[in-house]
């Protein structure tokens, strides 16, 4: 399949930046829902798909670049897009797509066409090499400290990407927003998703969307999230690192988690995975939603041996609760993948993926 490359954005989404830029309000108004966008065509074409049933054939995922500098030079790039097909015969599905597409916007919130060229080729290739396409809007720390700056590029990313790829195949999933925290509110999301879903909702109906609660994605803050009852194309996702004191260990963003040699496998702390994952698994049952583990994962510098045993055991979690997963992530940190080396990091490899017997 390949697109043919259109994008001409009305003077709408213009006068709604020039307009509300010029001044904080308490609640930005949404993008024009009718994004005048001509998408590319695709040849696979769209047919909707249950959100669980979608959920039960993505399999293992993995997350991909993050912060690679082929968005900006696509010379410099770490990941190629022959990676995907390494990436499926490794056993993988899905890949969570990290796009941190705010910084390639104009003043009038208008994604740069490179940027977009440079997305249409990544979603071409996965897409070929038979795998599940997260598209995951990922500025969470902008987002974190600028709301309103946020809020508004946040659904003028969606007006524009929505309907370009409203005729992709639904193997083609979209993720409102990575991890909204700190000045990003709970309550403040409830009322994001409002605005942002039906920006999506417009081109794309039927098309399964993934939104997580706020705080992190954290499982704790899923009694807070609120959901459109009638739509049911939405999978639900949650992070996971807990305790961060051994998946954080050495990390230098995260300074307070010291690198202490602390190991991960205890009765203890099999228990308290258990729990936490059953407390998602209720909370699935009961809302009736589908479960996707985003993120998960232990940093380099902890213990090879507890970082292998904690990521096996996160995933067959997830699995024994018929929750998909994505581990982080492919390279860049708690890497999967050695670029430089060409080879799979395999005790990460196999914890994940485990060799069939």
């Amino acid at each position: 399949m390949k697109f043919t490359q259109t994008l001409v954005l009305a003077g709408a989404l213009a006068l709604l930046t020039v307009a509300s830029i010029a001044a904080p309000k308490p609640t930005p108004a949404p993008a024009p829902v009718a994004a005048p966008v001509a998408p590319p065509a695709m040849a696979s074409g769209f047919s909707g798909i249950d959100a669980f049933v979608q959920l039960g054939q993505m399999g293992p995922g993995v997350n991909v670049l993050s912060e690679d500098p082929g968005w900006t030079d696509a010379a410099k790039a770490r990941f190629k897009p022959e990676h995907f097909k390494k990436i499926k015969a490794a056993g993988f599905g899905t890949v969570r797509i990290v796009l941190n597409a705010m910084s390639h916007m104009d003043d009038y919130f208008v994604l740069e066409t490179g940027y977009l060229n440079r997305l249409d080729t990544m979603v071409n290739a996965a897409l070929d090499a038979g795998l599940t396409v997260i598209l995951d809007e990922h500025d969470y720390n902008y987002c974190s400290q600028d709301t309103w700056g946020c809020r508004q590029k946040l659904n003028a990313f969606w007006a524009q990407v929505a309907p370009r790829y409203k005729d992709a195949p639904n193997r083609l999933i979209f993720e409102i927003l990575n991890e909204p925290h700190q000045d990003f509110t709970p309550e403040m999301w409830n009322d994001q998703i409002k605005q942002t879903l039906p920006i999506i909702r417009a081109s794309n109906p039927v098309r399964n969307v993934i939104v997580g609660p706020g705080s992190w994605n954290s499982l704790a803050l899923l009694d807070k999230l609120e959901l459109p009852v009638i739509d049911r194309h939405i999978i639900v996702t949650f992070h996971y690192y807990v305790p961060m004191e051994f998946t954080h260990q050495g990390s230098p963003w995260v300074p307070q988690y010291k690198l202490t040699g602390r190991t991960w496998g205890s009765d203890a702390d099999l228990a308290l995975l258990a729990k936490d994952f059953d407390t998602v698994k209720t909370w699935s049952d009961k809302w009736n939603r589908p479960i996707f583990l985003g993120e998960f994962g232990a940093y380099e510098t902890g213990p090879m041996a507890s970082r292998a045993k904690y990521t096996n055991a996160v995933a067959r979690a997830a699995e024994k609760r018929g929750f998909a997963w994505a581990y982080w992530q492919f390279d860049k940190d708690f890497i999967v993948y050695d670029i430089a080396g060409d080879k799979w990091v395999e005790p990460i490899l196999t914890a994940l993926i485990p060799p069939k017997p």
